[in-house]
């Protein structure tokens, strides 16, 4: 209710007043009267309205007047106690009054508006007053460069001073609907703290500055505990009024001010406050400008001496170490932590800085396990800044280490390298107020230079290390150009993964037949044993690195060598290996074997092992290309040697069994064999041995002409029924050849057929008398040897088809000719001789004494006739002569040089008979050459020696002339029958002349082959 646009207390107030004024004028008047006329007394009544009219308004003054009127007419108009309103005595003195209280109050109201008005502007130019004093005293503070969180706490002190306020605060906005309390003040200091982080729910000034963006006005305040809401309803304010506080454009906070009444913040106190964040906003851009120049240039400060680090080729352990301790310096933390992460969910401890000097579990090298709510995890969860108010909140191993530390709050950033999250910058403070507001920009800001100089340390270790690689490589390179054994070539490449690396252990080994061979290794470990020497075989299964490798043909890698398995994994374990990475070698597009790296301790190998040993695998397989590739050349050399070996022995038409001997011999010295043996196939199932070698027991008999049944399970059967290579492990063989294998102390052998036109020949056997296998490359080597040595085999049978032709060839002439010589003496020497004797005897006797003349006719046949037998006989001598059959070569020879027309010195050393075909051979020779001597040589003298040689086992021929020379074994037909008969004995014939130096026929003529076992010598055998 109002009256005349005042509240109804205020009018009734001035009735009260006037009430009493009138009354008092009518006790006065009352009290004059006696003296001074009733009359002249009645303008005391105005006394009475005058001030009501002044102080209260013309209501109360009216009523005032009518009182006035009604009391003088009561009490002094007569008749007295009785109202008369129509006398004009009344109503003068009630327009008299009325007209007063009018005029009156008109008056005062104007004197009122007119001091309200000024009292208003005194107020407004106090206020701009008190805002410019207060705008000067927190730039003051800005141009001294005074901390953000002192200009705040100024802010919300003058803020709270200007309007009256009962608490006032500058809340900087955070993500998520958070606040953070930048600055405060109040009447009680218990109830904020600077720093705390709130959340912006429930109803209140704080949320619809939020929401809107815009000036607010709230009569009330509620929200949960921990909101902004909540906070100022703790103290009972009613009534607040907040301004945004926007910075650049962008909505950064916001001024907020509370009451207990509505009263104490008067309306428009939040547009009067609008316009005062203008001020403070400026002032906080300037403070925040001025923090951000110092800021940056403590982090180029910073930047430059990390930076001074790197470039003076600093290790990373101290490049490390001082980002740690610059991020903690420059961002007065308590501790700061550089960690990475690693393949296996774990972060490592790569450098650390605190403010005491002690990192506590944090020190350099410690790996702790991911997972939780601690920032470290929220960054790698997030690839984004994390911050932590409060680490009693905090779970999982590093949450549980932090509370361990005492460290209450703490805000990370991620340091991504390469466009890849590499690790986190982690500092944390001890006390109990929170980060600054701004810590994960500066922090984020600085990570960007961290990772930079991370990035200039990687790629200067990336050079070095690739520099190291090039030297090792040149390391292994001169080793291969100087033909170093492939042994050397591979334990220096075992030496130069493990120094490149940093580890403890590499092995260099080799795939083959389910199982892995060490050729390889190198172990950095001071007073123990190598853990895998040179020749280890391991097999190949379960879950190891190398197994994996193998199945896989792909980089693998054991970081807990607790939860392998397998005989590899069981050996690694024994000596103490924790962790492994293993690479493929592959040589020439098949998987050759494996390098791997390992460490016997906790902490697993580097990320990038497998792409360091990965690319130096490619040059290590280079080197063992190179290396094999020069032994392949060794063993092709060794080869062609070999088989040049044996081409000779064939060409030099050598007999079988040296031939066979020979190719044994190669192959045994060749492939390195404990023995070697040459086998023929019978038609009758069975196989011959006619060839062996042994390196082993070199004085024990051979088993030459050993004969053994096909049948069981051994190397002879088994290559015989497949036409193909075996390789036999002898304990498990069966069969008459196993038992004689067994014997000789074979443990294992590999056979590999000998093809001859397509026919399956015999095979060619090498055996060892170790436990450890032939190498796996046996089968390829020795089936490229056999196809040459069935190349000589095929040529030495050909030569042997050519001897035996010839040899028969020649035995043939030989019958034809005794038979020729048996017919004519049988025949037509016999008729001849008879017709002599019929001419001489019964013809003669018949003819009559007077016939001279018939008889001496007869006579002159006669002589014919004998004459011409004894031509028969020399013809039937040349063909074969008859001395030679009875008398043996000694007097045919002397025979022959007697009847030449030149002389012949003979000399002939033998005794006894010789085989016939030989006599034969040497027969002809000698008579060959003295009648070429006589037709062409036109010499003086002929010497001819004949002997058998010491050891009586070959029959030499000599024919030397003194004549012209000239003669030539491809001229005529004679020499080259005389050449084919002695080869086709197995003999060699040469011919030596020169022009005016007479010639020279020598000859070599075998007389028996060596002796050979008997079947009960190669029993026993």
């Amino acid at each position: 209710m109002t009256i005349c646009g005042f509240g109804w207390q205020r009018p009734l107030r001035g009735m009260l007043v006037g009430t009493v004024g009138v009354a008092a004028v009518t006790v006065a008047i009352w009290a004059l009267q006696p003296v001074v006329p009733v009359s002249a007394l009645a303008g005391l009544y105005v006394l009475a309205v005058l001030p009501v009219a002044v102080f209260w308004g013309v209501s109360p003054a009216l009523i005032a007047a009518v009182f006035s009127a009604l009391a003088f007419d009561l009490f002094f108009f007569p008749p007295l106690f009785a109202l008369t309103p129509a006398d004009p005595h009344i109503a003068a003195i009630l327009v008299i009054s009325a007209v007063t209280a009018v005029v009156v109050s008109e008056l005062a109201g104007r004197m009122r508006r007119r001091a309200r008005e000024a009292e208003s502007l005194a107020r407004e130019v106090r206020r701009i007053a008190e805002e410019q004093a207060a705008l000067r005293r927190v730039a003051t503070l800005v141009a001294r460069g005074a901390a953000s969180a002192e200009v705040f706490a100024s802010v919300a002190a003058e803020v709270g001073g200007l309007f009256g306020a009962d608490a006032a605060a500058v809340f900087r906005f955070e993500p998520e609907r958070t606040a953070t309390v930048a600055g405060r003040w109040s009447v009680s200091d218990t109830l904020f703290q600077d720093g705390a982080r709130l959340h912006v729910d429930g109803v209140g000034v704080t949320v619809t500055v939020l929401e809107t963006g815009q000036p607010a006005r709230s009569e009330r305040s509620e929200g949960p505990p921990g909101s902004t809401s909540g906070w100022f309803a703790q103290f009972g304010a009613r009534a607040g009024v907040g301004a945004p506080i926007s910075v650049e454009g962008r909505l950064w906070g916001a001024v907020v001010a509370g009451a207990t009444t509505p009263e104490r913040l008067p309306v428009g106190s939040e547009a009067r406050l609008a316009g005062f964040t203008e001020l403070v906003a400026t002032a906080i851009a300037n403070a925040q400008a001025r923090a951000e120049r110092s800021g940056f240039a403590e982090e180029q400060a910073a930047l430059r001496r990390v930076a001074t680090l790197v470039a003076r080729a600093a290790p990373p352990e101290e490049v490390f170490a001082a980002v740690t301790a610059e991020v903690g310096q420059v961002l007065h933390a308590d501790l700061t932590i550089l960690g990475r992460y690693d393949p296996d969910g774990v972060q490592t401890v790569v450098g650390a800085w605190a403010s005491s000097g002690a990192t506590g579990p944090f020190s350099v090298g410690t790996r702790v396990e991911l997972g939780g709510r601690n920032i470290a995890t929220l960054v790698l969860q997030t690839g984004l800044p994390a911050r932590i108010d409060d680490y009693a909140d905090t779970t999982g191993p590093a949450g549980e280490l932090a509370r361990e530390w005492g460290l209450r709050s703490g805000v990370g950033a991620p340091v991504s390298v390469e466009g890849r999250l590499w690790g986190v910058v982690n500092m944390a403070y001890t006390q109990e107020e929170p980060l600054p507001a701004d810590s994960e920009e500066r922090l984020a800001g600085f990570t960007e230079l961290v990772a930079t100089a991370i990035a200039n340390t990687q790629a200067r270790l990336e050079l070095r290390g690739f520099a190291e690689e090039q030297a090792a490589l040149r390391r292994v390179a001169t080793l291969v150009a100087r033909a170093a054994p492939p042994e050397e070539v591979f334990a220096a490449v075992a030496e130069e993964a493990g120094r490149l690396l940093e580890v403890d252990f590499t092995i260099l080994r080799r795939f083959g037949d389910g199982e892995q061979v060490s050729v390889g290794t190198w172990w950095s470990g001071v007073g123990v044993g190598e853990p895998f020497p040179v020749g280890t075989r391991a097999g190949l299964g379960g879950r190891d690195a190398m197994s994996t490798v193998f199945k896989t043909g792909r980089p693998a890698r054991i970081d807990d060598y607790s939860l392998a398995s397998g005989p590899a994994a069981d050996a690694a374990r024994g000596w103490g290996l924790r962790s492994a990475v293993a690479v493929p070698i592959s040589v020439a597009g098949r998987l050759w074997g494996a390098v791997a790296a390992a460490n016997t301790h906790d902490e697993p190998l580097p990320a990038d092992t497998e792409a360091r040993l990965a690319g130096f695998t490619e040059l290590v397989a280079t080197a063992i290309a190179n290396a094999q590739a020069r032994v392949e050349l060794r063993g092709f050399a060794e080869e062609q040697a070999a088989l040049r070996r044996v081409a000779t022995l064939v060409a030099r038409a050598a007999p079988p069994h040296e031939v066979f001997a020979a190719v044994t011999a190669e192959v045994g010295r060749l492939l390195k064999a404990d023995f070697t043996v040459l086998s023929r196939y019978e038609p009758d199932g069975a196989v011959t041995v006619v060839g062996a070698w042994g390196r082993v027991n070199v004085g024990r008999p051979q088993p030459i002409g050993l004969r053994l049944e096909l049948g069981g399970h051994n190397l002879y059967t088994v290559v015989f029924q497949t036409r193909r290579t075996a390789r036999i492990d002898y304990a498990e063989a069966a069969g008459p050849a196993a038992d004689v294998a067994r014997k000789w102390g074979f443990r294992s052998a590999v056979g590999v057929p000998i093809n001859v036109e397509d026919r399956l020949w015999g095979v060619v056997s090498v055996g060892s008398a170790s436990e450890e296998p032939l190498a796996a490359d046996t089968e390829a080597r020795l089936t490229g040897f056999t196809e040459l040595v069935a190349t000589a085999l095929a040529n030495a049978e050909a030569q042997a088809a050519l001897t035996a032709s010839r040899a028969r060839i020649v035995a043939a002439a030989d019958t034809a000719r005794r038979r020729i010589e048996r017919d004519l003496h049988d025949g037509a020497q016999q008729r001849l001789v008879t017709l002599a004797l019929h001419l001489r005897g019964t013809v003669q006797a018949a003819v009559p004494p007077e016939a001279h003349e018939l008889k001496a006719h007869l006579d002159e046949v006669a002589a014919e006739v004998v004459s011409t037998l004894d031509e028969l006989r020399e013809l039937a001598r040349g063909i074969h002569p008859s001395v030679l059959a009875n008398g043996g070569l000694h007097p045919a020879l002397t025979t022959l040089a007697r009847r030449s027309a030149i002389p012949v010195d003979l000399h002939v050393s033998i005794a006894g008979r010789l085989p016939e075909q030989i006599e034969i051979a040497a027969y002809y020779l000698v008579s060959e050459a003295l009648t070429n001597t006589a037709k062409h040589a036109h010499a003086t003298k002929v010497r001819v020696e004949v002997d058998t040689g010491e050891g009586d086992t070959v029959l030499r021929v000599l024919v030397r002339d003194d004549g012209r020379g000239g003669a030539d074994l491809s001229g005529g037909t004679g020499l080259v029958g005389l050449k084919d008969r002695v080869e086709a004995l197995s003999g060699r014939l040469s011919v030596t002349t020169a022009p005016g130096a007479g010639t020279t026929l020598r000859a070599e003529l075998p007389l028996h082959p060596g002796p050979m076992p008997s079947p009960d010598d190669l029993a026993t055998v």
